[in-house]
């Protein structure tokens, strides 16, 4: 890593640095909108206060170029990002902590969920350690990191208090039109119906099945919906990282060229301790132990 540079708040050693740059982060980021919808008070102040109805794919454009700010960002880059929405909060009255709580904890929970189920080979202990990371991300929106889920086993648990509150209702088939069917301009339809309609239908199936109870619409077998993710996520990891990570926002690059060569996200080689697994893992089913329900269950394909 090049000396004095700025690794930001998280650094080419964490779990966060290495996660984050696999391209199945978009679809667990679709998840997490499917999930955070659930939760009636906070999706009802979603659609008071934000442009969601007016600019829904600049708004989720904001949310991934803020969440590579807190990525990749350099450490005064990321800590202004998270003044700039602890502001927006409070002028729209939406800095409620629970319901802040509940937006995080349905992101961790998404991103680590869908990687996990998808492939990429964290072991328990990594999973826990992202877990903890996070509660940076937290302080960031504006949460106190003390009261702020630090592993896998008190996430879970989390949910399991929250579940009860939760319901699908007009809110959240507001946002389900918008996940199924967003707005694009004519010529973007056909690419719409073939490519985000099975992202997003695959970001569905991935949710854990009390989700599909409320929603009132079942997913597949676990099974399939696993099989369905690995083939989509190796079809994606496929594409060349160079490429990938030049899409909007871009913050991968700049942050490689910041620090050096050798802090290229790469979980399949990074040097130890930090490394996922081996970069043949990347084509193999899943195994058991790294699959994870996620929203009240640390085993995915079983019932709570």
């Amino acid at each position: 890593m090049t000396q004095d540079a700025d690794p930001g708040l998280f650094g080419p050693g964490s779990v966060t640095w290495q996660m984050h740059s696999d391209p199945v982060m978009w679809i667990a980021g679709v998840r997490a909108l499917w999930l955070q919808a659930l939760h009636p008070v906070a999706v009802r102040g979603v659609m008071i206060n934000s442009g969601f109805r007016e600019d829904p794919w600049g708004r989720l454009m904001r949310t991934a170029d803020f969440v590579g700010t807190l990525s990749y960002g350099t450490t005064g880059a990321a800590e202004a990002a998270g003044a700039r929405v602890r502001r927006i909060h409070r002028l729209l009255g939406v800095d409620d902590p629970e319901l802040l709580l509940w937006v995080h904890c349905a992101e961790t929970d998404s991103y680590l969920s869908v990687a996990r189920r998808s492939g990429l080979p964290l072991t328990d202990a990594q999973a826990d350690r992202y877990v903890d990371e996070h509660r940076t991300s937290a302080r960031l929106v504006g949460l106190d990191p003390d009261t702020v889920p630090g592993t896998t086993a008190e996430l879970a648990a989390y949910f399991d208090a929250v579940r009860p509150g939760l319901a699908a209702g007009p809110d959240a088939r507001t946002v389900e039109d918008f996940l199924r069917r967003p707005p694009v301009r004519p010529a973007l339809v056909p690419a719409r119906e073939v490519i985000w309609r099975r992202v997003t239908a695959l970001a569905y199936d991935t949710l854990p099945h009390y989700a599909h109870a409320l929603y009132g619409r079942p997913a597949p077998p676990p099974g399939t919906v696993t099989r369905r993710l690995v083939a989509t996520a190796n079809l994606l990891r496929g594409v060349p990282a160079g490429l990938r990570w030049r899409l909007p926002p871009g913050h991968i690059p700049r942050a490689v060229e910041r620090l050096g060569p050798d802090t290229r996200p790469d979980p399949y080689a990074y040097p130890a301790p930090y490394a996922l697994s081996d970069p043949a893992a990347i084509l193999e089913e899943p195994r058991r132990q790294y699959g994870i329900d996620g929203g009240g269950s640390t085993r995915w394909g079983t019932p709570d």
